[in-house]
């Protein structure tokens, strides 16, 4: 199959279109899991199929490293308006993008080559509190929840972006020791279908550090879901300004509330294409 691998910030994929495997339906998980590890695959956050859409331009399905198929995934869709856009599966540099947490306006700035190196997506309006998301925990009052176990006790922001994310203010995100509270909050039982966490540290109202445990990658280098869901949490709480800038692992996103809605810019980078041979499920 033809495959091609980006990256947005250090949040790498590999893209394939659709066509490229029409008779894997049965089997995309499995594919990812093979296609994103690092030692006997390509080595990736996971996998983006890229083909038609009956609402859209475009259609992304994006599958995490551990198979599991996510609802939407802002370095993701950078990378896709790229691909769209540079393999002219759409007409112009402005489109829309269907993912399985919804359709984002996505507009291009090709250089004189054209080639797209910056990308904007809008990604839809700003939507906070529990009921925004899969969730089986007490009622909260507001948009917070306190997660508590017997080795922590950590307040957050519930977000939805077309995906969850749980938004914790610390003092120090750098050096916040994310490898072991982020999967203890991805997987507590208030999240029937698991949750992204960020922890993030305003540096004046208009800079944010951040850092990211995804759900079903683990710590990435980018997550620009993640980072419209921290600046929304942000504004809300009184701490940002409306214009963000937002800086990862990987460098830096440009976020901004604007009548309501989340808008992100940010890189979009292509890496190699090539094709991948694959030998199926492993008995």
């Amino acid at each position: 199959m033809r495959v091609t691998k980006m990256h947005a910030l250090g949040n790498n994929y590999i893209y394939v279109e659709e066509q490229e495997v029409a008779d894997l339906h049965e089997q995309f998980a499995q594919l990812a899991i093979d296609i994103s590890d690092v030692r006997k695959g390509i080595g990736s956050d996971g996998m983006i199929l890229i083909g038609p859409s009956n609402v859209a331009n475009v259609r992304m399905r994006v599958f995490n490293a551990d198979g599991s198929e996510a609802e939407n995934c802002g370095n993701g869709l950078r990378c896709v308006a790229k691909y769209a856009y540079e393999q002219k599966l759409v007409s112009g540099p402005s489109f829309s993008i269907e993912t399985k947490g919804g359709v984002f306006a996505a507009e291009v700035y090709p250089n004189s080559e054209g080639a797209v190196e910056r990308v904007t997506v809008n990604m839809g309006p700003v939507r906070l509190g529990t009921k925004t998301i899969p969730f089986s925990g007490p009622s909260a009052e507001g948009e917070e929840v306190q997660i508590q176990t017997d080795d922590l006790v950590l307040r957050g922001t519930v977000v939805s972006v077309g995906n969850p994310h749980f938004v914790a203010f610390v003092e120090d995100a750098k050096n916040t020791d994310v490898a072991t509270v982020g999967p203890v909050v991805e997987h507590h039982p208030w999240f029937p279908e698991r949750i992204n966490v960020e922890f993030v540290t305003p540096i004046s109202r208009s800079e944010l550090d951040f850092r990211v445990w995804e759900r079903g990658s683990g710590i990435t280098y980018a997550c620009g879901t993640g980072a419209c869901a921290s600046v929304a949490a942000g504004v809300h709480k009184g701490l940002l300004d409306e214009t963000v800038r937002v800086h990862l692992l990987g460098g830096d996103l440009d976020i901004e509330i604007r009548d309501s809605q989340i808008w992100m810019t940010g890189e979009a980078k292509h890496v190699f294409s090539g094709v991948y041979r694959w030998h199926g499920i492993h008995g």
